[in-house]
């Protein structure tokens, strides 16, 4: 399948737009990264700590940002995440300790800051553990257990967390939920003891900074040998030079791609980095595509010019490259619109990559090519037109 047949585009005539093209977004890019938003790490390089909030109605993120203000928790990052019914956020803190009682801070920041009308002396049961459940059982004692009250209140206890946290996704938003499940003396107790809030902290995570910072370095080397390793294969399979154009140009889209998310002010974290390095093969593929139609048309068309044959090689190949990079991308853009919150950085990057990637492809590897040949030639020339010295 063709979507274009005998098409002679002048692309190498055209160089010079390209290069204005790449420069305005590689400028545009570093300076970003430099004095703007710097390169916007996620939780995975920085590290932080990471609260997983489920809420019993649809969050309101410009009202929790303004309550993490007011408790101190400054620069607090909130994104919704999961389908929208789900009414799941996750809320990044500055909080890089790394002990037990660092991820009790941090569920504890988040309770107290949420925690509106606290009634005295009652406990939030959509944010209170086993063991405060338990005790309050053992000290109420409702069902007038005798010796085996342990085993059987830590049973009760279990079953009220089964169903505010398997059944009801974390939130409770009435004692009547627990009926059926929990024995109804219990059940009858709790108000004396615990309220029920709007949401559950069910999750705090945390990565410490050294964590992150050797999470960055294994991240830039697994770029840097990647490029590498393409150079040396490209050298050895084609020539040194072929092999140079590659690696300039996933550089190229490299930079780009980074750049377009310091701009956006979207986190880089560890799958937009798997991202990257998916499109590092991807774009070399691409670039090998058409390094190998400009060898075979190079020994075909021996008597026309490196210009020629590139522009050549480009048409022959440009129904090849629009049908693979056109269904690659159709994929990731369905994949960041449908995909999620989770894997939206992931995909971000994809359709981003895909599009620069596929352009480099055309619009700097051969023009590289087409630059070394003409500085080989003018050396040579110079060569010969320089006056020989005799004694």
């Amino acid at each position: 399948m063709e979507f274009f047949r005998n098409t002679n585009i002048d692309f190498l005539g055209k160089k010079w737009y390209f290069l204005a093209f790449s420069l305005v977004f590689s400028v545009a890019g570093v300076l970003s990264m430099l004095f703007w938003h710097h390169i916007p790490y996620g939780v995975d390089f920085r590290g932080g700590t990471l609260v997983y909030v489920k809420f019993s109605h649809t969050p309101n993120d410009n009202a929790l940002r303004a309550a993490m203000d007011t408790a101190g928790l400054h620069n607090a990052k909130i994104q919704t995440y999961d389908v929208p019914s789900a009414n799941k956020v996750l809320i990044d803190l500055d909080v890089r300790e790394t002990s037990e009682q660092a991820l009790d801070q941090g569920k504890a920041k988040i309770i107290n800051t949420l925690e509106k009308n606290v009634p005295a002396g009652k406990v939030d049961l959509n944010n209170a553990p086993l063991l405060t459940i338990k005790n309050y059982l053992m000290d109420k004692d409702p069902m007038h257990l005798g010796s085996d009250a342990d085993q059987k209140y830590t049973q009760q206890a279990q079953a009220i967390l089964d169903v505010r946290d398997k059944v009801n996704g974390g939130v409770l938003n009435s004692f009547d939920q627990l009926k059926g499940t929990v024995d109804p003396a219990v059940v009858a107790s709790l108000p004396d003891g615990f309220f029920l809030s709007d949401f559950g902290v069910y999750n705090v995570e945390i990565v410490g900074p050294q964590v992150g910072a050797q999470l960055r370095k294994q991240a830039l080397l697994a770029t840097c040998y990647s490029l590498a390793g393409m150079l040396v294969y490209l050298g050895f399979r084609f020539e040194w030079i072929y092999g140079v154009a590659a690696v300039v140009t996933v550089f190229h889209d490299t930079l780009i791609t980074v750049g377009a998310f310091s701009l956006l002010n979207k986190e880089i974290s560890l799958t937009v980095i798997a991202a990257i390095l998916t499109l590092i093969g991807y774009s070399n593929n691409d670039t090998i595509v058409v390094f190998d139609r400009i060898r075979e048309n190079i020994k075909l068309m021996r008597r026309e010019k490196l210009s020629e044959i590139v522009n050549r090689s480009i048409n022959q190949t440009l129904s090849r490259t629009i049908l693979t990079a056109g269904l690659t991308f159709l994929t990731v853009l369905a994949l960041y619109l449908f995909g999620g919150e989770v894997l939206r950085g992931f995909s971000l990057a994809l359709v981003i990559g895909i599009l620069i990637g596929t352009y480099s492809s055309i619009a700097i590897a051969a023009p590289i090519l087409v630059a070394y040949q003409d500085w080989r030639v003018s050396q040579a020339k110079r060569a010969t037109a320089m006056p020989v010295r005799t004694r």
